[in-house]
């Protein structure tokens, strides 16, 4: 028996590779389905089945290309309702693989079809959970995301987590395998470990959903408070996960078409394409095409296009370091934004060279906004309400970038303003956003606030 985490970092999400007797369970699939395909022939195996956990809001599986690809069923918990053919187990129904079972446990409470797989091993003892996102290590899977209307409360569905976690999980042995759907940095869960595998008996000594003595109310109260808002874009890659999408070769196809400048501009025009520009930050500093958006590729990238650019549908046109194309749009896929048509051939250096305008971003060191502050110049800071929480500068606006259209209003029209994250990258994407609206009266502060508190800057909580 194989059991293999596929951790993608970007995304803070888990898919796991099961191998029994040449017999393969993928669950959780991201959307290209090369890695999985590649790691069966490997083993000289076939892909069974595909488990999926519930329908994923904050990524698109790739269950669908994966099923047409192999012939495995896709199968999902009770209370699925896909358009696509798949299996809807039963509570409690098992599936042989090889020499080992995987028995489906309905688990709802982070959505009403959430299904947890109980992995027995050989001697039929109890191995592991694949817990999606009903359980994590240090929390659970929030419940305001499958909220319908007025039908059903996120009180309701943390209830009816509460029940899942007491009735299906907690009962387990301590020394079943916890592997979760996602790890920190998600934004299904609130207080995520940084670790991606944990053992049952642990999580049951410190994750504070499932303390012994909490009671059903202090577990709703608890679960629901604190949550932010979701992202915007969650509602449709669930839409994604439920009815299907675009074949992911012919997404690369089309995303990975290299454009001239005139033809680039020719269709951002005609189009209305974001210019979306993905190198690092310090290339967009220094030169880049007006009014376009950076989101680099080496930070949280999928994730801030998701909650930045909101509408999957938005035509998108690549601005990217070379050799790198296809990574751009497979990890803008991954999020269901299907819709980039090329990226720009010869790269900003091209569209220099065409004589087309270039446009650049102040970015100043701490020792200058140190300087500065004695005239007491107006900042910024986009890190999340956690993080500002902890500390900040006292002179410091909080305009959380996650929220930034909501504080346009807040930010001056005349009069220069200086903006920060934590180090760098989410300061940037701010920057990129406020002068694409026209406001450019602003300086980046490189470093962000690390290198602000080591300019000793006074910091307050």
């Amino acid at each position: 028996m194989k059991v293999e985490q596929i951790y993608t970092g970007c995304l803070s999400q888990g898919a796991y590779y099961i191998e029994s007797n040449g017999e393969v369970a993928i669950i959780d699939p991201l959307r290209e389905t090369k890695p999985y395909l590649e790691r069966a022939q490997k083993d000289n195996a076939a892909i069974k089945y595909i488990f999926e956990t519930h329908f994923h809001a904050d990524f698109v599986s790739g269950h669908i290309t994966l099923s047409e690809q192999t012939g495995a069923p896709i199968i999902y918990g009770p209370k699925a309702n896909p358009t696509f053919k798949a299996i809807i187990a039963e509570d409690n129904q098992v599936f042989k693989l090889g020499a080992i079972t995987i028995t489906a446990l309905h688990t709802p409470g982070h959505t009403m079809e959430s299904t947890t797989y109980l992995l027995k091993d050989e001697n039929g003892k109890d191995h592991a959970i694949f817990s999606g996102d009903t359980l994590f290590l240090g929390d659970v899977g929030r419940p305001d995301l499958a909220q319908k209307s007025n039908e059903i409360t996120q009180e309701d569905l943390a209830g009816i987590l509460f029940d899942s976690l007491r009735n299906k999980i907690m009962v387990l042995a301590d020394d079943v395998v916890v592997y979760p759907a996602h790890g920190a940095g998600s934004a299904c869960g609130k207080n995520m470990m940084k670790e991606t595998v944990d053992t049952l008996g642990n999580q049951k000594q410190m994750n504070y959903a499932l303390r012994a003595t909490m009671t059903r109310e202090e577990f709703i109260n608890e679960v629901t408070d604190g949550l932010a808002p979701p992202p915007s874009y969650f509602p449709m890659n669930v839409k994604m996960n439920r009815e299907g999408y675009t074949n992911f070769d012919e997404v690369i196809t089309e995303g990975t078409k290299p454009l001239a400048p005139e033809t680039f501009e020719k269709i951002a025009n005609e189009t209305g394409a974001i210019v979306l520009d993905v190198r690092h930050q310090s290339e967009f500093i220094e030169n880049h095409i007006p009014r376009s958006i950076f989101i680099g590729l080496d930070g949280g990238f999928a994730p801030w296009v998701g909650a930045l650019l909101a509408d999957v549908s938005q035509k998108i046109l690549l601005v990217v370091s070379p050799g790198r194309e296809e990574e751009a749009v497979t990890r803008l896929s991954r999020v269901g934004f299907d819709n980039t048509l090329g990226y720009l051939k010869g790269g900003v250096e091209a569209w220099k060279n065409s004589g087309r305008e270039i446009d650049s971003l102040e970015s100043v060191n701490a020792e200058v906004l140190k300087a500065q502050l004695e005239h007491h110049v107006p900042v910024f800071d986009v890190r999340n309400d956690g993080e500002f929480s902890n500390a900040h500068l006292s002179e410091a606006v909080h305009t959380p970038l996650g929220f930034l259209n909501d504080y346009l209003n807040e930010f001056p029209s005349d009069e220069k303003f200086y903006i920060h994250c934590a180090g760098g990258y989410r300061s940037v994407i701010a920057a990129s956003i406020l002068k694409s609206r026209g406001i450019h009266n602003l300086a980046d502060v490189a470093g962000g606030f690390a290198a602000i508190k080591n300019a000793g800057i006074p910091v307050v909580a």
